[in-house]
């Protein structure tokens, strides 16, 4: 009786180590995946619906490690990542209604099972604005989650790396008869060759029409961020990726009237004093007002001015307060 008592227990610790084992290597391994995101087909992006205006992200899976990689890939994405975006105030975005909908009503959810040997990937594309909702002009900071296991269990959870999207105004919300706006296009982006006082004034009413890709098109905003010292120790010693960050934060810094408020400041109106330039250099002195209350502050504006490849370009500035009017 003993000896079956013995055989009995010998056999129930077999089993439970086996089936321990079993258990253990059911669980999948994520540490060797990867998951970066990049645009695809990158154009110009603008507050609205996700069909008129997409915001398309490339996704990729890589297996990095030496065993075979395996996770389940639903046929609606909305359960397999999640994309979230802060504003450079590291303020998040809403996620959308139809998202929140989908996730919080019970239905069935199809998918496959993936896999991955050393070195392969898996790649697909998403609208962005799908999950989020985009509905204000300004810089953002993008990155994706991704759930192996599905959004029910998102405790597993890969992060990608993170993009800088820039959504600009609405063409359509304001015109100028300097400003050529071509919507839906790239053409407004490219400078033309034109003289420097034109170029100041290009960029004034921009900024009175609140056309930020028009604003910036004539300002180089590398030179303008190394006008300060401190900054431009730290760019000096920065690698090509974060100097590239830095700038985008700057134009950001810009757009949210955090820093140099001179130069993003929004005159009533602006009169071309003077204009001075040689091939390369020059200097375009212009009187602005800006309107309060009860009266007009005046101040005087010398925009310095570089020509590279035939295009002239803000570098500096400096302002003179003229009193008040």
């Amino acid at each position: 009786m003993k000896k079956s008592l013995l055989i009995i227990a010998v056999l129930a610790l077999f089993a439970h180590s086996v089936f321990a084992q079993k258990d253990k290597s059911s669980k999948s391994d994520y540490s060797n995946a990867s998951v970066s995101i990049k645009f695809f087909d990158r154009t110009m992006y603008y507050p609205g619906s996700a069909e008129d205006n997409p915001i398309y992200v490339h996704v990729t899976i890589k297996n990095k490690g030496p065993e075979t990689l395996r996770f389940k890939l639903a046929d609606d994405r909305m359960f397999s990542a999640d994309f979230a975006a802060f504003t450079v105030k590291n303020t998040r975005l809403e996620q959308t209604n139809a998202l929140i909908r989908k996730r919080t009503t019970n239905q069935t959810v199809y998918f496959r099972e993936i896999s991955l040997e050393t070195g392969e990937e898996y790649s697909f594309v998403e609208n962005a604005k799908n999950f989020l909702n985009f509905n204000e002009p300004s810089v953002y900071y993008i990155e994706l989650s991704f759930y192996p296991e599905l959004y029910k269990s998102k405790y597993i959870e890969l992060k990608s790396n993170r993009l800088t999207l820039e959504v600009r105004p609405t063409p359509s919300a304001a015109s100028s008869t300097f400003i050529p706006v071509a919507a839906g296009t790239a053409e407004i982006l490219q400078p033309e060759q034109i003289s420097p006082d034109k170029v100041v004034e290009q960029t004034i009413v921009a900024r009175q029409k609140t056309l930020w890709d028009q604003y910036f098109l004539y300002i180089d905003l590398e030179e303008m961020l190394k006008s300060d010292p401190l900054r431009r120790s730290k760019y000096a010693a920065s690698s090509a990726e974060d100097c590239e960050k830095m700038i985008n934060d700057y134009k950001a810094a810009l757009m949210s009237d955090t820093i140099e408020k001179d130069i993003v400041a929004i005159p009533e109106r602006f009169e071309i004093k003077r204009t001075n330039y040689s091939q390369t250099e020059g200097t375009v002195t212009v009187h602005e007002w800006f309107k309060y209350k009860n009266f007009y502050e005046k101040k005087e504006y010398i925009y310095y001015v570089r020509q590279r490849d035939g295009i002239w370009r803000i570098y500096g500035y400096g302002v003179n307060n003229l009193g008040t009017e």
